[in-house]
C-alpha cells in the first residue's frame, strides 16, 4: 500500500462515507446528505452559499442534494421576513430525526476506526488535520 499523505487522506475518507453509507443503507440517503444533515443539525436556517462552504460542496452539486432532500421530506427552504433573494434551509421533524440518526451513525463509525489508538493521540490526529484544513482553507483566501 502507497503511505504517501495524498493517498492516505484519499483512502481513509473514501473508506470512511463507504462505513457510514452503508450503515444508513436503510435510510436511502445518498452520498452528500448525510453530511448536510449534520451541518444543518448544528446549524438549521443556514443559507445554501453557508452550506455549501461548510460541507465543502460545489454549490451547483449542492442544489441538487437540496432538491432530493427536500423531496424526500428531509429539508424545506425558506425566506425571511425581508430578503427574498436569499433562501435559508431548515431541516423538516423527518429531517430532524435523519440528522439525529447520522450523528450517532458518525460517531459510532469514529469509535470502530479509532480502536487501539489512544486518547492523546487521537487529539494529536485531530489537531493535525485540523491545521492542515487551516493551511488548505487559507490557501484559497
Amino acid at each position: 500500500m502507497d503511505k504517501s499523505f495524498h493517498y492516505l487522506i484519499m483512502i481513509n475518507q473514501a473508506l470512511f462515507q463507504k462505513k457510514v453509507l452503508n450503515k444508513l443503507l436503510k435510510t436511502e440517503l445518498t452520498p452528500g446528505q448525510p453530511k448536510v444533515l449534520d451541518y444543518l443539525r448544528l446549524h438549521d436556517g443556514s443559507m445554501q452559499k453557508d452550506i455549501a462552504r461548510g460541507c465543502q460542496i460545489d454549490p451547483a452539486t449542492l442544489t441538487g442534494i437540496l432538491e432530493r432532500m427536500e423531496e424526500k421530506g428531509l429539508v424545506e427552504r425558506r425566506t425571511k421576513a425581508g430578503n427574498r433573494r436569499s433562501s435559508y434551509v431548515y431541516l423538516t421533524e423527518s429531517g430532524i430525526e435523519q440528522g439525529e440518526l447520522v450523528a450517532k451513525t458518525f460517531l459510532e463509525a469514529e469509535e470502530e476506526i479509532s480502536s487501539g489508538i489512544d486518547q492523546k493521540e487521537m487529539e494529536k490526529l485531530l489537531d493535525l488535520l485540523y491545521q492542515i484544513y487551516r493551511n488548505m482553507t487559507e490557501l484559497e483566501d
